[in-house]
């Protein structure tokens, strides 16, 4: 069967994630036709290079959707809460990386591998949500053991890299290591506190209630993405000098019981997991090896000694590419396979 091309855009192609999102579109051969790369009047008029084709970045305005299929969205929350609606009226359908559609009740939270038949409520307003980075790589190594053992509890706590913050927290993670080693006081801009060789308990505004709102986000959207608002939930989202790969301590209690060794064949049996979980010869999961790849990692799978059916595991996942760009271009796919 001959593959349909579809006409399509890149909305915040200037950013890390749009130009993630750009080496997905190429690595994934996505079906393309028409291209167009969309950015902020700043980086309008900027060369890109994509499939030894030169594009010249356009401003977005309102009338920059008609006559395409798809808008790969990664422009920010409130870019997005102005311009999606544009581009879903003129027939173009957003996959939105921002925050600003997620717990919208009309619009589908995806991830690909956990549940891919919620795109087709993309007809509802025309915009599919990509949720959060550190959310993504939880849910698809938490879906297997939910399908077969039910989950009642998570305590979670991550560890998440600087990369999730835009390049300037990258690059003062580089500078602030610099001048530490060379006996100078580091100067924070992009965080409240020097990142180098810190851990800041601290992603995005405190609520009242004392949770950050990327805490809330990871019970919130887990609820929506397993269809289940019974699970409970309770985060602890801590920023770490890492460039890049999320790391994750989850520890999920389960209705039924589920020993190690069923939690590991369920695992590699699931779509997009591989399980590194030879401890006593030091595999498991690391950032270092999980940058540059789609694939979500989980090991130090051990059962709790404190609860009866308790399980403790680790993961791990570039949150740029599985966590962002990778997420959405695979729905994207969806689409165009299924829908489009």
């Amino acid at each position: 069967m001959v593959e349909k091309k579809l006409n399509v855009i890149v909305a915040g192609a200037t950013g890390a994630v749009g130009a993630q999102m750009l080496t997905c579109l190429e690595e994934q051969s996505f079906p393309i036709n028409n291209f167009k790369l969309l950015a902020s009047s700043r980086s309008a008029g900027k060369k890109i290079k994509f499939r030894d084709e030169t594009f010249v970045v356009e401003e977005m305005t309102k009338n920059s959707f008609k006559g395409y299929d798809i808008a790969l969205f990664s422009a920010g929350g409130s870019t997005s809460l102005e311009f999606a609606p544009a581009s879903a009226e003129a027939g173009c359908v957003v996959v939105d990386n921002s925050s600003a559609w997620r717990m919208d009740t009309d619009i589908p939270l995806v991830v690909p591998e956990v549940n891919p038949d919620a795109v087709a409520q993309y007809k509802n307003k025309g915009i599919i949500a990509n949720p959060n980075c550190s959310t993504i790589q939880m849910v698809v190594a938490l879906n297997p053991i939910y399908r077969n053992f039910g989950i009642k509890r998570l305590v979670i706590s991550t560890y998440q890299a600087v990369s999730g913050s835009g390049v300037k927290a990258v690059n003062e993670l580089r500078e602030q290591v610099r001048a530490v080693m060379e006996g100078k006081s580091p100067v924070a801009k992009v965080y409240p506190h020097p990142i180098a060789f810190n851990a800041l308990p601290h992603i995005d505004s405190f609520l009242d209630s004392g949770y950050s709102k990327e805490e809330m986000k990871m019970v919130n959207e887990t609820r929506k993405i397993l269809n289940d608002e019974t699970i409970m939930i309770t985060a602890t989202a801590v920023r770490v000098p890492v460039f890049n790969s999320h790391s994750e301590s989850v520890n999920i209690e389960t209705k039924e019981h589920a020993t190690c060794e069923q939690i590991r064949g369920v695992l590699n049996t699931a779509p997009g997991v591989k399980v590194l979980d030879d401890p006593q010869n030091n595999v498991y999961p690391l950032a270092l090896d999980a940058h540059g790849n789609d694939l979500t990692f989980v090991g130090r799978i051990r059962q709790d000694l404190s609860i009866e059916n308790g399980i403790d595991i680790w993961i791990v996942s570039d949150n740029i590419r599985k966590g962002a760009a990778t997420n959405t271009v695979q729905i994207g796919r969806l689409l165009a396979e299924k829908y489009l």
